[in-house]
């Protein structure tokens, strides 16, 4: 199913029910007086999070929702029902924004946390509360307030540990392929992925991450050129990132320029994805000489000045992706042990 990542809909709470105008009319009970109960408030709306789901798409079909309204009051001081919340499913990692004031609502990052987005309205005063010495029979009553309605933008951001980086052809769903148990599409083509895919990476029982297939970026992505645009949202929410660059492009491009094309990107779309942990994945090591790919990335990597951990690997063949698996894993259990420790300081 394709990935549908950013969608507006309009919610509107429940209108309160109206107060009643009603008078106690009994046998035997004289001058029983005024007796019209409340209305029931309105129904609100909540959007509420759920790891079972991992698509916007059932939104493209339905983007109205209303909240049940309150029902009127009713004689003998009777308070109308009040009408129910509506509830709204969204995947784990989605953020709401209010599209008037272009504001953030909320954002849903665990199973079962709820935001209320639209509170319903109140119901209305039966004439009971305006009795007075003066005003024995009053034929007064306020009507149910209205409920709020918003229009909302929901934009989904996929919450992986780590993320693909790369140009077309970098081999992003290929290594995802060789690692996890995700099937993306594979071909010699650029722009094969077309929206990002997860995989879960398992190095032993109950030691696993998940991974993000995000699709090839170009130059001119975060500006909104190719599909880079659209997608860049999604590693903003991973812990670490591999950067994937091929030895020996097809089209005579310099993997070091590459590189460097998409740390550009990355810092026009949000400088603080440059401050994450990022490693230099050279793949298709498989199409060189063991000797000759050596040789071509450690040229990759001097120019580069690159400091931080780099792999030679081949994702076609499998070559080094496991021990690499393996040390992000490793990585990514000393981030918790740190982000345990800076909570208990």
């Amino acid at each position: 199913m394709k990935l549908v990542d950013e969608v507006e809909i309009t919610v509107t709470a429940g209108k309160g029910g109206n107060g009643c105008v009603g008078f106690r009319r009994e046998k035997f009970i004289p001058l029983g007086g005024p007796d019209g109960g409340d209305g029931g408030d309105g129904g609100s709306v909540w959007i509420q999070a759920d790891e079972n789901l991992n698509t916007l798409v059932d939104f493209r079909h339905q983007t109205l929702f209303r909240a049940q309204r309150g029902e009127g009051g009713m004689g003998r001081q009777m308070y109308g029902k009040g009408g129910d919340d509506l509830v709204i499913v969204v995947p784990v990692g989605t953020v709401v924004h209010n599209v008037a004031t272009d504001e953030v609502i909320g954002d849903l990052t665990g199973h079962g946390q709820r935001l209320l987005v639209a509170r319903g309205g109140k119901g209305g005063l039966g004439n009971m509360h305006f009795k007075s010495s003066t005003n024995r029979s009053p034929r007064q009553s306020t009507p149910g307030e209205e409920g709020e309605e918003r229009t909302l933008r929901l934009e989904l951001k996929l919450l992986a540990d780590v993320g693909l980086l790369g140009f077309p052809n970098a081999g992003k769903s290929t290594l995802i392929r060789a690692v996890s148990a995700a099937t993306p599409k594979v071909a010699d083509y650029p722009f094969t992925t077309l929206y990002p895919n997860l995989g879960v990476v398992s190095v032993e029982p109950a030691r696993s991450f998940v991974i993000a297939d995000i699709p090839g970026l170009i130059e001119g992505a975060a500006d909104g050129a190719g599909l880079g645009a659209l997608f860049l949202r999604h590693i903003q929410r991973t812990r670490l990132l591999l950067h994937l660059v091929e030895i020996q492009p097809l089209d005579g491009t310099d993997p070091v320029e590459q590189v460097r094309a998409i740390e550009r990107e990355l810092e026009k779309f949000d400088t603080a994805l440059l401050d994450k942990p990022r490693w230099l994945l050279i793949n298709k090591a498989d199409t060189l000489l063991p000797e000759d790919a050596e040789a071509e990335a450690s040229r990759i990597v001097a120019t580069l000045g690159w400091t931080g951990p780099w792999f030679l690997v081949s994702g076609l063949a499998h070559d080094g992706t496991r021990e690499v698996m393996l040390k992000v894993q490793a990585a990514l259990d000393e981030l918790d042990r740190s982000e345990r420790e800076a909570a208990q300081a």
